[in-house]
């Protein structure tokens, strides 16, 4: 698996673990090993904690070229049997992916407010495309992770 330095990829999980749970999970993922912030080490991940509903956050540096984020981030949720939240491809700032402990994976919108110690996520609610947050300019509908309506709501996006 090669390197490339498009990244890092930002996490919250929905747990509070250790972060050598977290290491180990990533490691075990990515089928390589996995160091804390050792200065020259090929694949560094930063763990830390702040509050809200997502308290562990996740920062991997130098990511893998060749696999998806999501694909990774789903077999950590799977691996540390925690929700895993990571951005998706649209520029919604409230639109997430969420990396369920099955693996699944579906489009989500949270609530985020800044602290001290980082930003908070919560209220995680499905992206149903008549979420207020899901009129934005970039909207949910452009993603490739669509809208997931309810029976007693219709995708509005």
């Amino acid at each position: 698996m090669d390197l490339m330095v498009d990244g890092p990829w930002n996490w919250c999980i929905a747990d509070r673990k250790d972060p050598g749970d977290v290491t180990g999970a990533l490691a075990g993922a990515l089928g390589r090993p996995v160091h804390g912030m050792i200065p020259g080490a090929d694949l560094m991940c930063d763990v830390y904690h702040v509050g809200g509903d997502f308290p562990t956050v996740v920062d991997v540096y130098v990511t893998p070229s060749g696999v998806a984020e999501e694909t990774i981030a789903s077999a950590v949720a799977v691996r540390l049997r925690s929700a895993v939240l990571l951005p998706d491809d649209t520029l919604n700032p409230t639109r997430y992916v969420l990396a369920e402990p099955d693996g699944t994976l579906r489009a989500v919108h949270v609530d985020e407010r800044e602290t001290d110690d980082g930003t908070e996520r919560f209220h995680l609610r499905p992206c149903t495309g008549s979420d207020p947050a899901c009129a934005l300019p970039h909207g949910c509908g452009r993603s490739r992770f669509k809208p997931d309506p309810t029976p007693e709501q219709d995708a509005a996006a």
